[in-house]
């Protein structure tokens, strides 16, 4: 492990201050946090109202995924507000047909410039009779002016942060990042696998992720969800994609913002596919075969080859997490590709132990960091890690920070 710099270093005091910060924002609307807890969503609510804050999505140069959802039926758009304040009405259609309806609402903003400001405000107007010919509609609600930057792969550097294995506790999203970071210290989140100790119905994604997400950053910052092992189990894990937005609708794809090739890829689950848990229901490693002929193509990928950095985000590390199946058909099939394509660093969890393990020769040439968590256990401090980058076209720094403030884990790299 390289030597710590002045970089992101944060203060134990002020990381504590920060924490007893975040702890007033447990007075959010979170009535009831256990994974498997069944209340309605928008239970004891009349007329329309939002059941959270708008948040962002699949940030490119050119467009961006506006998601919130509400508790009626309704017509919903996004205005968009351009840096010389003209406005933009945007909807969803298709085949001709404006969406309109209950719950999830998914707008995307296309035709934007790149590496710019821009401002939105979200708009539902309740439905009260949708008849064939002859609409009712009652009472519009609002949300914003917010603002958000697209991303440019012309930045000359670019900041992150990184959450993994929250497993249903919401103060793990509210706490680290109220403490850990301030606005400036990132372009966008990952929230690396294992946010849910498994998925029963959407008051769970409401109360777990998407409402503390949209407390502090999500609403003008976008996040990625990589999906962990975790992710595919319960009787809601097939609706859960719907609630994200994904490049080309897959979960695992590339991208590029400022000095960075991202690769996120998708362990899948840790346990083979015949395993008696899951009744035939699963099929991960065909899935896996399938993203290793993808990214034995991306490694040549000219945006690829010519970036200053490539960095690899996957929940279950190659090495240093057992030799459950999922780690070992993830070891054979994407760490030589990893090590073909000279990626300079992956991050994952899955583990619950925080971890650096240095680049060699005989296993992986990159370094692996491993955020740690609690699990499904009750939380305890010191065990959580927030992992803060910034990388420019010559440099890229790491610190792996826990949730007492000692910074655990850094890496500096050079080009």
């Amino acid at each position: 492990m390289s030597e710590e710099s002045s970089f992101s270093l944060i203060k134990r005091r002020s990381f504590l201050s920060g924490l007893s910060k975040a702890s007033l924002l447990m007075c959010l609307p979170l009535p009831a946090l256990a994974a498997n807890d069944t209340t309605a969503p928008n239970e004891g609510l009349t007329g329309i109202q939002f059941l959270s804050d708008p948040y962002l999505q699949n940030c490119t140069e050119h467009s961006v995924t506006v998601m919130w959802l509400t508790n009626n039926d309704c017509l919903s758009w996004v205005e968009l507000i351009a840096p010389d304040n003209t406005r933009k009405k945007c909807f969803t259609e298709a085949h001709g047909l404006v969406s309109a309806g209950k719950g999830l609402h998914k707008i995307k903003l296309l035709d934007l410039l790149p590496d710019t400001n821009y401002r939105y405000e979200v708009f539902s107007k309740e439905i009260e009779d949708f008849h064939p010919y002859h609409l009712v509609y009652g009472e519009t609600i609002k949300k914003g002016p917010f603002s958000f930057k697209t991303f440019s792969a012309q930045q000359d550097e670019v900041r992150f942060v990184v959450l993994n294995d929250l497993h249903d506790h919401p103060d793990n999203i509210t706490e680290m990042m109220a403490a850990g970071c301030k606005p400036s210290d990132y372009d966008f989140v990952v929230l690396n696998g294992d946010a849910f100790d498994y998925v029963s119905d959407e008051a769970q994604i409401l109360r777990n992720v998407l409402v503390p997400a949209t407390s502090i950053f999500a609403s003008e910052k976008p996040f990625l969800m990589v999906q962990g092992n975790h992710e595919v189990r319960g009787k809601f894990a097939r609706q859960l994609f719907s609630y994200f937005d994904y490049p080309k609708g897959n979960s695992y794809y590339a991208f590029t913002q400022g000095p960075v090739r991202f690769i996120v890829m998708d362990a899948g689950e840790d346990k083979d596919d015949d395993h008696a848990e899951y009744g035939g229901l699963i099929s991960f490693n065909p899935y896996r075969e399938a993203q290793a002929l993808w990214l034995e193509k991306e490694i040549e990928n000219p945006a690829f080859k010519t970036a200053a950095f490539r960095v690899v985000l996957i929940h279950i590390p190659v090495f240093h997490s057992g030799e459950g199946h999922g780690s070992l058909h993830c070891r054979k099939l994407f760490n030589p590709l990893f090590n073909k394509g000279k990626i300079d660093l992956s991050l994952s969890g899955h583990t619950h132990r925080y971890g650096t393990y240095d680049a060699d020769e005989a296993t992986h040439n990159y370094p692996i960091v491993i955020g740690g968590g609690p699990g499904t256990a009750v939380r305890k401090d010191g065990r959580r890690t927030l992992i803060k980058v910034h990388a420019t076209k010559t440099s890229l720094a790491l610190d792996m920070l826990t949730d007492d403030g000692k910074i655990v884990g850094a890496y500096r790299l050079k080009k």
